[in-house]
């Protein structure tokens, strides 16, 4: 993906709804909102965009036409067209993807769409994907299968329970000044609250869980060629990405369960982008669950094994610190709409490169890192690992 490193692939324009539970609306609905919000935004018109990625929904789960009736249902015609199935992944891979095909001529000017409704439908199954065995144990999807990466953590380093706690209200600063946040979470959170909270799931508390919700986010990408040509003078640029699909896929017994692609992503990443963890001024990473943060941390090269907990306290992640993270609450305060997600962070990262992230806005914003996690297979860490770097431009 020379490409990226040439800085030939520009952000122009990103736009998002509010996170709601419960909104009895549907994805398209919301998907709606967030593109006209776009289109308003980069004064693009509708017919000009001839390339389409989107994730898919829980709410829509199992649609076989689903991205053709999104472009339908949105007045759409293009000539490129993607769905990702990547979960939490799919909303900055789809940002590549587009690239890619910029890049092969098949279209010019990409819509990336995320939307969902889950709180208001969920059509999907809550369980293991090796139903023979999650079942009879009683495995109910995500939460088990972090309950048992917490629990082997535990075993192997001790759980941080104060970095946790940081960690938590680190994100909830953000979203209490995040007019998108779902309401139900802009609430003050202090490290007592975190630690006196319901265990769900040993050793998970509710506060270490992710609260789904309704929402859609919309991201306009071109070539930079194209971006100069309209007359857009801010962009941001994705220098590098890497991506593992099914890491680990149990090739030798006893494989170890708290290693995930980031091992491989990580440094695959900053050798491309010509970066070290050091040099990145923000995180803007997927936080389904926040014992995710610490193994992230401790794999892409921030810091080594059973160290995570220790880099949390010993740094200042908050949106005014010295390694801002997830500065809009992330999905742990500001809520998860289902399968996109991805959309939460990434469109925060992009307000943050583009300067118009107000009162939270972070001191340095040259560059980021994205990250994407995707599906927890059976017994086994996430087998989807993404990272993105990602450099302001002009």
């Amino acid at each position: 993906m020379n490409f990226l490193q040439r800085r030939e692939l520009a952000i122009v324009g990103y736009a998002e709804t509010k996170l709601v539970r419960h909104s009895g609306r549907s994805a398209l609905s919301l998907a709606g909102e967030a593109v006209a919000a776009l289109l308003a935004k980069t004064g693009i018109e509708r017919h000009q965009i001839d390339g389409f990625a989107t994730t898919l929904a829980m709410s829509e789960a199992g649609n076989p036409f689903y991205s053709n009736l999104l472009a339908e249902g949105l007045g759409l015609s293009v000539s490129w067209c993607q769905s990702t199935d990547i979960g939490g992944a799919s909303s900055g891979g789809n940002l590549i993807r587009a690239g890619m095909a910029i890049e092969a001529g098949q279209c010019e000017i990409v819509l990336c769409l995320a939307a969902d409704a889950v709180s208001t439908q969920d059509r999907t199954v809550q369980s293991g994907h090796r139903t023979e065995f999650c079942d009879p144990a009683g495995y109910a999807g995500p939460l088990s299968a972090f309950a048992l990466l917490s629990s082997v953590y535990d075993q192997r380093h001790g759980l941080p329970h104060e970095a946790l706690a940081r960690l938590a209200v680190t994100q909830r600063r953000g979203a209490l000044l995040n007019d998108n946040a779902c309401e139900v979470l802009r609430k003050p959170l202090t490290e007592r609250d975190y630690l006196e909270s319901k265990i769900v799931s040993d050793p998970l508390r509710i506060l270490d869980c992710v609260m789904r919700c309704d929402g859609a986010s919309a991201v306009l990408v071109m070539s930079t060629r194209k971006a100069r040509e309209l007359g857009f003078e801010h962009m941001v640029h994705p220098i590098a990405y890497a991506e593992r699909i099914n890491f680990d896929p149990r090739e030798e017994q006893g494989a170890d369960l708290l290693r995930s692609g980031f091992n491989e992503v990580g440094p695959r990443a900053f050798k491309a982008a010509g970066m070290t963890p050091r040099d990145v001024h923000m995180l803007h990473w997927y936080d389904d669950f926040l014992i995710a943060l610490i193994l992230q941390l401790e794999q892409t090269g921030f810091c080594g094994p059973g160290e995570g907990g220790d880099f949390v306290l010993s740094h200042d992640m908050a949106y005014d610190g010295e390694l801002p993270l997830n500065t809009g609450g992330g999905q742990i305060s500001a809520g998860q709409p289902g399968l996109a997600g991805g959309g939460v962070n990434l469109v925060e990262c992009l307000r943050q490169m583009f300067g118009e992230a107000g009162a939270r806005q972070v001191k340095r914003h040259g560059n980021a890192m994205l990250s994407g996690i995707g599906v927890i297979p059976y017994a086994r860490n996430w087998g989807t690992s993404s990272v993105m770097l990602l450099e302001r431009g002009s």
